[in-house]
């Protein structure tokens, strides 16, 4: 039996953050700085009482209706986020239970940043492959900027709040999903972080005073922390093996591969991905100049776009590439239906 993705919706909060504003609060950031550099102008930022529940319930309802969905032929829901509203309940039972879906689903939350989108087309797969699920609802929701210290310049013009809904099937539509390769390595977990708030370190008994780094980036233990040189140093390192596996276990060369649409961490180091693994530009397809570093939501927002922009033909191939926090890295290649 084989899995397929059916469709895609997106939701972006209604509040922008753009590269003036942040010119605004750090003057020696010039605008044209911020965009060259990261390839976003602006980002949207969840509003102070709009939680990942919220922005995945608005997502799901915008995906049945826009492609006539019924709530009531989902029969498991998928929800990838590392900003759940609360420790427990799972919030991907609240989603069921608020977006009406049969009490007969299965529902589950997962701990995933950048690499999550793929790793959830996966378990997708291995559902319905398992005759366990037929319509699997696949939810990307974060909400990054409430970890972000409002002093943190060089992550405030990196990430936005996004959410996203897939709908994967075991009906012959649109896109095949195809074979997966996977890796991890925990030793990088520090270098993007968010080190209080759980069981390990609570804020009931810590702390969190200020840091400032060498580049003049306030953080403290409470907010978001990324060491940038570290995470470029992984992606470098890890995505073109990533490429070269998933090639393989697909039964794919490169030159088979018609687009390749990898984590929008920032346009500096896609471009250096492209060009270390001589991907063509033409079929390197980039969308983050509007939202931002999405998280798990930048890999299906840019296969949204692409979709709809280059008009994809039977028999086309994509591959799709997930790296980041964890270190967690995932590939797989997805072949028009």
């Amino acid at each position: 039996m084989d899995a397929y993705l059916k469709a895609i919706s997106y939701y972006l909060p209604e509040q922008v953050l753009t590269n003036e504003d942040i010119n605004k609060s750090f003057p020696e950031w010039s605008i044209d700085k911020i965009s060259s550099k990261t390839g976003i102008y602006q980002r949207h930022i969840s509003a102070e009482d709009e939680f990942t529940s919220d922005m995945a319930v608005k997502v799901a309802l915008q995906l049945f209706h826009e492609h006539s969905i019924k709530a009531s032929d989902i029969d498991f829901v998928l929800l990838c986020t590392q900003s759940p509203d609360y420790f427990l309940p799972t919030t991907a039972c609240i989603l069921q239970d608020r977006l009406g879906i049969p009490t007969s689903a299965g529902a589950l939350d997962y701990n995933l940043g950048c690499s999550g989108y793929v790793y959830g087309l996966a378990l997708a797969k291995g559902l319905i492959c398992g005759g366990m699920a037929k319509n699997i609802l696949l939810i990307t929701s974060e909400t990054y900027t409430k970890f972000i210290h409002p002093k943190d310049k060089s992550n405030r013009t990196i990430f936005g709040d996004a959410a996203s809904a897939s709908l994967i099937t075991a009906e012959p539509t649109n896109f095949k999903i195809n074979e997966f390769v996977f890796g991890t390595d925990g030793k990088g977990a520090e270098n993007l972080i968010v080190k209080y708030g759980a069981t390990k370190y609570p804020h009931t008994k810590n702390t969190s005073n200020d840091n400032t780094d060498e580049f003049g980036n306030v953080f403290n233990h409470s907010n978001l922390y990324m060491n940038g040189a570290e995470i470029f140093n992984f992606t470098l390192g890890a995505v073109p093996k990533l490429v070269e596996q998933t090639l393989q276990k697909n039964n794919a060369a490169l030159t088979d591969i018609d687009l390749f649409i990898f984590h929008q961490a920032n346009q500096y180091m896609l471009n250096h991905l492209r060009k270390k693994l001589a991907i063509p530009e033409d079929k390197f397809y980039i969308y983050m100049k509007n939202c931002g570093n999405t998280v798990s939501a930048t890999i299906p927002i840019a296969l949204y776009h692409a979709s709809n922009d280059l008009n994809m033909q039977p028999g086309q191939k994509i591959l799709l590439a997930g790296f980041g926090v964890g270190y967690s890295w995932a590939g797989t290649t997805l072949s028009k239906i």
